[in-house]
């Protein structure tokens, strides 16, 4: 699944194109992707403008000029795909060409400056939705959602208090959307290789105060995803854009039966299961 990184790499992609721009015309390609698309959803997308395009764990959210918001998912394999016209003028007007939609463009958004937002999901897994924007909040799929990890409200002595008498894996705890939003496997992985803790800890077994370092741990790891998605960005009005997964090096995930980087450390990165999950750590290094 794309995790918060992604999602917030593809919301800046998006942002040029959407924020601010009139939608002059919506598709919907077909009735559902993981679930139905609410009713007359082109008709209610066709001529809203975009207020903000932001991001809630790992749900892109755009506000609507209409006082709705349009909730998209990526789901495992959904992509954005931003094209720019082939446009021509003719008799002072700019006709926009763009090629017949492909097999999976399910949902596709033309934008009043001509380009073209597609919504590519082979495998419908990915969601949209569209609710009230005042009560967007209380979405199924957003109100049980713990603070964003980047944000204020996720600090020390909030996970500390999370994490106590909790007597599942710490990894466990981390991937609880309810304590957290938007933390996923890999990035969950990374953290606790840099705070040095065994993905199998009980969370009640992590002091206070080592429970205090995982904040400033995973806000890293999150800002060093964020910065190698931007560079991996392509400036959509200098060529077609593809947002979805970039490359990132990682210093455990993937990495079974590699070397640890740590300097000194002679152990190779083991690989276990957690609630089906594949968690990757040094077996020396975290404890």
């Amino acid at each position: 699944m794309p995790e918060l990184p992604e999602v917030e790499t593809v919301r800046r992609g998006l942002l040029p194109a959407m924020e601010g721009r009139r939608i002059t015309r919506a598709q919907v390609n077909r009735p559902d992707l993981r679930w139905p698309f609410p009713p007359r959803m082109a008709d209610r997308l066709t001529g809203a403008r975009i207020l903000s395009l932001r991001r809630r764990s790992k749900y892109i959210l755009a506000d609507l000029s209409t006082d709705e918001t349009l909730l998209i998912h990526l789901g495992m394999s959904g992509r954005m795909l931003i094209s720019s016209p082939a446009g021509r003028e003719t008799l002072g007007e700019w006709h926009h060409h763009h090629p017949a939609p492909a097999k999976h463009d399910h949902v596709i958004l033309d934008m009043e400056d001509g380009t073209r937002i597609t919504f590519n999901d082979a495998r419908r897994f990915g969601a949209m939705d569209l609710m009230p924007t005042a009560t967007a909040e209380a979405h199924p799929l957003l109100a049980q959602l713990g603070p964003e990890p980047l944000g204020n409200a996720f600090d020390e002595p909030y996970l500390a208090a999370r994490l106590k008498g909790r007597n599942t894996p710490i990894k466990s705890a981390l991937l609880d959307q309810h304590i957290v939003a938007g933390l996923g496997n890999i990035y969950v992985c990374e953290t606790l290789y840099r705070a040095r803790i065994h993905p199998a800890r009980k969370a009640a077994r992590i002091s206070a105060a080592r429970a205090a370092t995982l904040v400033p741990l995973i806000r890293d790891v999150l800002a060093e995803a964020i910065t190698a998605g931007g560079s991996s960005l392509r400036d959509y009005r200098q060529a077609d854009g593809e947002l979805g997964y970039f490359q990132h090096s990682f210093q455990v995930y993937g990495r079974e039966g590699e070397p640890c980087v740590t300097p000194g450390c002679t152990a190779t990165i083991r690989r276990i299961v957690q609630s089906g999950r594949s968690s990757f750590f040094c077996p020396t290094c975290q404890r």
